[in-house]
């Protein structure tokens, strides 16, 4: 990096946390910090509904996860908009109408408290969990520019966030995350201009998305019934339906950002907003990756995009090893280079298919050729990490755009976790200091919950930064994420429609039922009994069918004569 990426990366970031800072350094009273005063507008709730799901992963992982897997992974959106329209219908004009501050507050009034705290607790615990890979996330990526250690980033990057979070509450989340927004778009934008740019003279953009089908990057839908596949039509319909009316109905991080709505129909333009934009969004995302793919096709790749990794191997006695890997992934790129321009300037369809096939063949000798590297990999440092889907976009920005384009580009992911973390920790506060403490030591001034939400905020922060400092890549970061929301998501989102639409059923009818299901759910995934996306629809099922069977034993037994 250059002194003008420098530049661009702390005074944007410098900004955002400086502006909430000052624009929020005045909250009042408990309504003000939490809800923001009830005062924003349609599009600031679209956009902070938006930016709180948009994390540094959405940015570092998803063309990642395209650059090796193509465009399927947007079907994991599908359901979103369906649940945007239903959560306008049903759950906005409910929570307005009661005022609460918290989702949570309404099972209580509808149920108990043993039922608010234990849903409560089930998010403090996911939300938790997810606030710190939020953080972790970020500190990969300057882990790959700066060669610093990770905790010490970890602890760097949860600091800015709290910082204004904490003096802002949740006006100050809102109002940074339209300009955070801004920074994404724009950035995201002219990234995808360069790699177009960046092409072959002779390879227009619509020859770039014919080498993408060729090669298998687009295959958007697959309406098959195979679990063993995790993303497919029916698991995004369906499966994607429950997960946002779980994460958007009942996720505190994503309620608060339209409780503090002016109006329900400000609120429920929010969500609108976030419905028609977010899968256009996705898709573009996972567009940047494949077009990184395609670009990569002409250029020289690594043979693991985690720079410390083969750095570890440079460095031992496999080293010899590595480079004559490199040596014939060399002359292989140069094949399929040829073969991928072969393939544009052929017009015969049979031809074309024959070359496809090739194609398809020499690349999967290349991931060949990665599968031994990351076998060196291990043998040379058995706690590297070889899994390198979440550096691909990363090592692409570091080593191919231009001075100060650079910097955006990691403002732009920095943007998006600070955006999301701040969310996060903005949710757990309010969950902690609305649910659990003022619920139990009341009686106290607003001055006094205000500063209470302020030191559980910087809590959560501190309990954020621990986990990012022990977290660990899994398999792909955002799929991580999705993962540990899909454990509890379900079971929140059965005990609401219980609440919403199933009145006979009773508050320790649905207790014992959603201790009973978070049980088989957790035993489900560690025995990876199903796709995850489906834990959400097998999750809320369970949990409303244990409840109403519960509550009909209760009832037989009421009814019965006695003897």
């Amino acid at each position: 990096m250059q002194l003008i990426d420098w530049i661009v990366l702390g005074g944007t970031l410098a900004f955002i946390v400086l502006y909430g800072t000052y624009k929020t350094r005045h909250n009042k009273n408990v309504t003000d910090y939490l809800k923001g005063g009830n005062s924003s507008n349609w599009w600031t709730i679209g956009l902070s509904v938006m930016a709180t799901q948009a994390s540094a992963i959405t940015f570092l992982s998803t063309p990642g996860q395209a650059f090796h897997d193509g465009m399927g992974f947007v079907q994991f959106y599908f359901g979103l908009p369906i649940a945007m329209i239903i959560i306008s219908m049903v759950f906005i004009p409910l929570y307005h109408k009661l005022k609460v501050f918290t989702a949570y507050e309404f099972l209580e009034t509808r149920f108990d408290l043993k039922t608010r705290t234990l849903t409560a607790v089930l998010f403090l615990i996911q939300r938790g969990l997810a606030a710190g890979i939020t953080i972790f996330a970020p500190a990969i990526i300057l882990s790959a520019v700066l060669g610093w250690d990770l905790v010490t980033l970890n602890i760097i990057i949860g600091l800015l966030v709290i910082i204004y979070t904490v003096s802002g509450g949740t006006k100050a989340v809102s109002i940074t995350q339209k300009q955070q927004m801004g920074v994404i778009f724009a950035g995201m934008f002219l990234t995808f201009l360069i790699i177009l740019n960046y092409l072959p003279l002779d390879i227009s953009f619509a020859n770039a998305i014919e080498l993408a089908g060729a090669n298998g990057k687009l295959d958007i839908l697959d309406f098959s019934f195979d679990f063993d596949n995790r993303y497919t039509f029916w698991s995004g319909i369906i499966g994607g339906t429950f997960l946002a009316l779980s994460y958007f109905g009942t996720d505190q991080s994503q309620v608060q950002r339209y409780l503090s709505g002016k109006s329900v129909r400000q609120s429920q333009m929010g969500l609108i907003m976030n419905g028609l934009l977010k899968v256009p969004m996705q898709f573009f995302i996972l567009l940047v990756g494949v077009m990184v793919f395609v670009f990569y096709q002409f250029n020289e790749s690594p043979l693991n995009f985690n720079p410390s990794a083969i750095e570890n191997v440079r460095n031992s006695e496999f080293s010899s090893s590595l480079i004559d890997l490199e040596n014939e992934k060399k002359e292989l790129d140069l094949v399929i280079r040829d073969q991928q321009i072969l393939y544009v300037n052929t017009q015969n369809n049979n031809e074309r298919k024959a070359i496809s096939e090739n194609i398809l063949h020499l690349n999967s000798i290349k991931q060949d050729l990665r599968d031994q590297t990351k076998k060196l990999i291990t043998k040379a440092n058995p706690e590297a990490e070889t899994n390198d889907k979440d550096y691909v976009f990363i090592y692409f920005i570091l080593n191919n755009l231009p001075r100060g384009l650079i910097g955006l580009l990691l403002a732009v992911i920095l943007s998006a976790a600070m955006s999301s973390t701040a969310s996060e920790l903005n949710a757990l506060a309010s969950t902690t200091a609305i649910d659990l403490y003022k619920r139990n030591i009341s009686d106290k001034s607003d001055k006094h919950y205000v500063k209470a939400s302020k030191w559980f905020t910087l809590l959560w922060g501190v309990i954020a930064i621990s986990i990012a400092c022990v977290a660990n890549l899994f398999d792909n970061l955002i799929q991580l994420v999705n993962i540990i929301g899909s454990i509890f998501y379900g079971n929140v989102l059965g005990i609401f429609l219980l609440a919403f639409f199933i009145k006979y059923v009773q508050s320790t009818s649905v207790f014992i039922a959603a201790l009973i299901t978070q049980f088989f759910i957790i035993y489900f995934w560690y025995i990876d009994l199903m796709p995850y996306l489906w834990l959400n629809l097998v999750g809320c099922s369970l949990v409303m069918f244990i409840a109403i069977l519960i509550q009909f034993s209760v009832k037989n037994k009421t009814n019965q004569p006695s003897s």
